[in-house]
């Protein structure tokens, strides 16, 4: 049986792109925003600090997923985020550039509440045999929404400015909450709250869990090592378009469109590559090809550097869906979303710092520089972990 032969997960994977589709239209088009209000790279690094900023509260919003049903946590979450969206609409010069921030922030807080939701509920809807090939579908069908998006999203705000987009992604919001409201899923009983444990142990649970399956142990580290600075391309993406190839900030919209199209590759052939090598090489794969693509951007080249966005691209979805079925196979419902709550912070969380990091140095360093220090980790990583594939227990 596959994925795609469960109508519900049919359903949930329809609504879950055309959320995607506005959500990277507008999201990725806020870092333009910022730039063009203040004609500062920095200023669009911070924009993704604020989206990644709200991973560090992770472990807090795992513990509320695994107390929750996951349907309607994720129903009102889409509900909140979607009105939330509309206060772009207050954004009118770079006074008001704190608006792009909040809404930034407030992404960030609806996204660790809505990917542990998701996950935990694809595992209810699916057998464990099928969730790398679900995992597959959604990054594919997530990086094709970012071949057009991106596009999309650059050329309205343009023409008619912010405003549009943020009316777009609003609608998305309330796509998803109808196609959630329509789907009929019986989901495992939160945990009754006599059979808890003390606060503390119940917050740690995704990390001790973590912790002691050795696949997934192994793999976070060198993952998180690797987001430690692949943060530092959000700022530096900007730098390589206006010192590397002389465009206006909108180039990034064609840029994140090839990444796009690179990912569609990637999404393709992740399930394929899982049952052949497994979770931890293909992800140390993904790392690879992220470091060859990342070497490309530094020479200042259009068709060179779209060759790198094209790598970058393709190795994402080995990554992300080779960690992420790593342990959400490997991990009981009752602590899914700990765990993945987890997860995020121990990859989004030095990335976060690195943007940050990326911010605060772009002013001072090449960006040639601190393009070569992220291919270095990246590579570093990826080798070790094709060296080494421990063996996944399936839950």
């Amino acid at each position: 049986m596959s994925a795609l032969s469960d109508s519900r997960f049919r359903r949930l994977l329809v609504g879950q792109s055309l959320s995607s589709f506005g959500d990277s239209a507008l999201y990725l088009s806020l870092g333009i925003w910022a730039k063009d209000l203040t004609g500062e790279n920095s200023a669009a690094g911070a924009v993704f600090l604020c989206l990644s900023l709200p991973v560090l509260l992770a472990p807090f919003a795992g513990h509320i997923v695994d107390r929750l049903r996951r349907r309607p946590l994720l129903i009102a979450v889409n509900t909140v985020a979607g009105l939330g969206v509309l206060a772009l609409f207050g954004v009118r010069s770079e006074a008001d550039l704190w608006i792009i921030y909040t809404v930034a922030f407030g992404y960030g807080l609806s996204f660790i509440l809505l990917r542990p939701a998701q996950i935990g509920l694809i595992k209810e809807i699916l057998p464990g045999e099928d969730l790398a090939g679900a995992n597959a579908a959604i990054r594919t069908i997530g990086e094709g929404t970012r071949l057009l998006s991106p596009l999309a999203g650059a050329a309205l705000y343009t023409a008619v400015g912010g405003h549009m987009l943020a009316a777009l992604d609003a609608l998305t919001f309330a796509v998803a909450v109808v196609v959630l409201a329509g789907l009929r899923v019986r989901e495992s009983a939160p945990t009754p709250p006599q059979t808890r444990e003390p606060f503390l142990r119940e917050i740690t649970a995704g990390a001790a869990q973590i912790a002691r399956t050795p696949l997934v142990a192994f793999t976070t580290v060198a993952v998180a090592a690797s987001f430690a600075v692949i943060g530092l391309l959000d700022t530096v993406d900007f730098a390589v378009i206006e010192f590397g190839l002389r465009q206006p900030p909108s180039f990034f919209g064609v840029l994140m469109s090839i990444q796009g199209a690179g990912g569609i590759c990637g999404g393709l052939t992740v399930a394929a590559m899982i049952r052949r090598y497994g979770e931890a090489r293909t992800v140390g794969a993904g790392l690879l090809l992220g470091a060859a693509g990342t070497a490309l951007l530094a020479v200042p080249s259009l068709p060179v550097v779209i060759a790198g966005f094209a790598l970058i691209g393709c190795g994402v979805p080995w990554l992300v869906v080779g960690y992420t079925t790593a342990w959400q196979r490997s991990t009981p419902q009752q602590i899914l979303g700990r765990v993945a709550a987890a997860a995020d912070l121990f990859t989004v969380g030095p990335q976060t710092l690195s943007i940050a990091l990326g911010a605060a140095l772009i002013a001072a360093v090449d960006y040639r520089i601190l393009l070569a220090v992220c291919c270095g980790v990246l590579m570093l990583s990826g080798t070790v972990l094709l060296r080494r594939s421990p063996q996944l227990t399936t839950v």
